[in-house]
């Protein structure tokens, strides 16, 4: 048997990026059984290695895919065929489809609102999208969410069980659901992207995985703003992801190299921001794109718009109201208005109770008191933060202002 060249290996590994969703929701459209459509799934993927060694990489990688993909399930289909069921799977997929059409419709759009049904658990959301949309294992979401792999493999068995007894739709939801269920993906995809962009121990693959599902959802839905904004936010962070830390300390926004900012990431960011813009219909996503734009956009810390962000977050606390923006919104007035405007607003938040045990709270109590010349209230304030900070990055950078003080 002649082994795969790196030119096959290549082809194929790019073959799964792009269309390891689409032959998965695929099969799961035309047999209703998730595990079945990933197990044939795999199976074409390897399966390629070989043929496409022997008899090249075929002009259309994806219908390939989808058509080995179907065959084996069949096949899989009839030697189990024992129940009425399994019967009708078999019909429906051994049905001569003739030639595969030029252009195969694509069933992922189905397939992300399904994953991501409010009927199913958060966590079993976050889970369902990485295997079946990503094509991630077990074992990678386990490790990207610092999880066992038994716990996480049976999230994803209850997620597809519950499913199927639930009767959940297979479908994009009707017009008048649309707004909500969208949300619910646009949630899923963002901490997805979070999870990998706080991660300090290797798992920020997860933020590459993310950019390109809310690519996907883009071009599934391009008459949708909030996708949009939600990308470009996205690449508006992960322009400055290589100057967040140094040595493992966090480095905060005023004092990143912008020199190593990603321009092309910042231009595509803002391009795509005022895509979603012109379409006029602004949303929490948008809005948190055009704060991060106007970091990204400044050359130095010193012309940041303050002003401008501080009103941005007036509009965000109207369209998603969290304590967390109050907070960001505090920060914004300290440096547009004064920091004794800033830690007024902030008082206000500790005194609600409202953000207890968040440590960005006292974290940012602190910085503000340090540059209102507060050394004593500072470093009290800091040592509550480090105490409560969730990565060492964070605690590094706490204790190195402890340290100044």
């Amino acid at each position: 048997m002649t082994a795969p060249d790196d030119r096959v290996r290549a082809a194929v590994d790019a073959a799964f990026r792009d269309e390891w969703g689409q032959v998965v929701a695929t099969l799961i459209g035309l047999t209703g059984d998730w595990d079945l459509a990933e197990d044939c799934a795999q199976d074409a993927f390897a399966f390629a290695l070989t043929s496409w060694t022997r008899d090249g990489v075929p002009r259309r990688p994806g219908a390939w895919l989808t058509t080995t993909a179907r065959n084996r399930a069949i096949d899989r289909l009839r030697r189990a065929a024992a129940g009425a069921g399994k019967v009708r799977q078999l019909a429906v997929l051994a049905r001569d489809p003739g030639e595969p059409p030029e252009e195969i419709p694509d069933e992922r759009l189905r397939l992300i609102f399904t994953c991501c049904h409010p009927a199913l658990p958060f966590p079993a959301r976050v889970a369902l999208t990485l295997r079946t949309l990503a094509g991630l294992t077990t074992a990678e979401i386990a490790r990207a969410f610092l999880t066992a792999e038994t716990t996480m493999a049976q999230r994803l068995v209850r997620a597809k069980r519950k499913i199927h007894e639930a009767g959940i739709p297979y479908r994009v939801p009707p017009v008048e659901l649309l707004s909500q269920r969208l949300a619910a993906v646009l949630a899923v995809l963002y901490l997805i992207f979070n999870q990998g962009y706080d991660e300090d121990d290797g798992h920020r693959a997860l933020t590459a995985e993310a950019i390109s599902l809310a690519r996907l959802l883009v071009r599934l839905m391009p008459q949708e703003p909030e996708p949009r904004g939600l990308l470009a936010l996205m690449l508006l962070h992960e322009s400055r992801r290589a100057t967040r830390t140094d040595d493992g300390v966090l480095i905060t926004l005023e004092n990143q190299d912008r020199s190593r900012w990603d321009r092309a990431l910042i231009a595509e960011g803002a391009a795509t921001l005022d895509q979603a813009l012109a379409m006029g219909r602004t949303g929490g996503y948008q809005v948190q794109a055009a704060i991060a734009a106007c970091h990204a956009t400044a050359p130095d810390a010193a012309s940041t718009d303050w002003p401008q962000i501080a009103a941005l977050y007036t509009e965000l606390a109207r369209l998603a109201p969290s304590p967390v923006v109050d907070l960001n919104h505090a920060v914004a007035v300290a440096m547009a208005d004064g920091i004794p405007a800033g830690l007024a607003l902030v008082d206000e938040i500790t005194a609600s109770g409202r953000l207890d045990r968040y440590h960005l709270l006292s974290a940012t109590r602190a910085d503000l008191l340090r540059r209102d010349g507060r050394a004593a209230e500072a470093k009290t304030a800091y040592e509550e933060a480090l105490k409560l900070a969730p990565t060492e990055a964070e605690r590094r950078y706490l204790s190195s202002r402890l340290g100044e003080l």
